[in-house]
């Protein structure tokens, strides 16, 4: 019985230390979700957005999927990724639906390919800390050039392929 009453008294002392302090500093905003964090604020719910959970599934998904020995496409998709119209038509609950319409959409117009190119090529060279190479289209490309017109559209098709294989499976 003792230790019953001992442990009431010192509930008892605990909540009257508390709301000492909280009379001497206030109470916020913070303090009141703070003491609900436990009671159920965000039960069934994530604290990471939609939109967050879709970026990472397509980062991990190219991570997986793409060969880009340099980074630069992956780097430059993703950042496509997040910004592009064409996705945000599939919402983020089927991310690889948009990444998939995104991919479509860059190969569809040859010009739309070179300008996605030469983001490429700019971002290799941001990395690396070296002159970009450029393709012109005029000519063989430079022997240099980890990013071509060719070697980019190839990647990109392989890469649609996956995602097809994925979304039937």
């Amino acid at each position: 019985m003792s230790s019953r009453n001992e442990q009431d008294d010192k509930k008892k002392r605990n909540a009257k230390i508390e709301q000492e302090v909280l009379a001497s500093r206030g109470y916020s905003l913070a303090d009141a979700i703070g003491r609900m964090g436990g009671e159920n604020l965000l039960k069934g719910t994530s604290p990471i957005s939609r939109k967050q959970q879709a970026e990472i599934e397509v980062e991990r998904y190219l991570e997986k999927n793409l060969i880009d020995g340099e980074g630069a496409l992956e780097v430059v998709l993703q950042r496509r990724y997040k910004t592009s119209e064409t996705v945000f038509d599939f919402g983020y609950d089927r991310p690889l639906d948009g990444l998939a319409a995104l991919i479509e959409h860059l190969l569809s117009c040859e010009q739309r390919l070179q300008e996605f190119v030469t983001e490429i090529d700019s971002e290799w060279g941001r990395m690396y800390r070296e002159k970009p190479h450029f393709e012109t289209g005029k000519g063989e490309p430079d022997s240099d050039d980890p990013y071509t017109f060719a070697s980019v559209r190839a990647k990109l098709q392989k890469l649609a392929e996956r995602i097809k294989q994925s979304l039937a499976e």
